[in-house]
């Protein structure tokens, strides 16, 4: 079994057992896969993409208010090395469309400029040559925290690697070596980023 498959199974019987069967049904009712041409694009704008990745969006082509037809899904869909934490899946063109908005704002981690702020040794410093794909926001529409695959880590990193960024405390970590390793970290802590607090406000939207 291919290890987006076998990680969306293994999330939807997590929704079952916390009670969110109605939730989990209104995104196999509502929700289809990325677009051919939109895979394509993705593939040439970032030729590295991880085919789990791309499995993943012929799954669900994102969950982060995205909409489909009339109905609008906004489902919590990954998580990451923060237990409880939970993150939507991004749609391929939300990817695209938000292929440079760290440049906007992530100079200064990159650089390395406040003492205070922790940056991973395995990205690198070379912000003009950073390539990243944003692929996860946080719960609180990404104002907290970020998800990417870094393509061109520093010499201490691995490329694919996956980098969580946090704000306040702000704070730049690897948290998996790779697309497949980081779907097997969720896979390996239970879907712990999710509880039924979540289904419930889900259920109050």
């Amino acid at each position: 079994m291919k290890i987006a498959q076998k990680y969306v199974e293994g999330l939807k019987r997590t929704y079952y057992e916390l009670g969110g069967e109605k939730q989990w049904q209104f995104l196999e009712q509502t929700s289809h896969g990325a677009a051919a041409e939109d895979i394509e694009k993705l593939r040439a704008m970032y030729p590295d993409i991880p085919e789990s990745l791309v499995q993943l969006l012929q799954i669900v082509d994102g969950t982060y208010w995205r909409k489909y037809g009339e109905n609008t899904v906004h489902q919590l869909f990954l998580g990451s090395d923060l237990e409880g934490f939970p993150y939507y899946l991004l749609s391929a063109q939300q990817i695209m469309q938000t292929k440079d908005n760290f440049k906007v704002w992530g100079d200064e981690l990159i650089y390395r400029e406040y003492d205070d702020i922790p940056v991973d040794d395995g990205i690198t410093d070379n912000f003009e040559q950073l390539c990243w794909l944003h692929f996860s926001d946080c719960m609180n529409n990404g104002g907290s925290s970020q998800l990417f695959i870094d393509f061109t880590p520093s010499a201490k990193g691995k490329k694919g690697q996956i980098v969580r960024y946090l704000h306040d405390p702000d704070e730049l970590v690897v948290i998996a070596d790779s697309f497949d390793s980081y779907l097997e970290m969720l896979m390996e802590n239970q879907y712990d980023f999710i509880d039924e607090e979540d289904i419930e406000e889900w259920e109050e939207c």
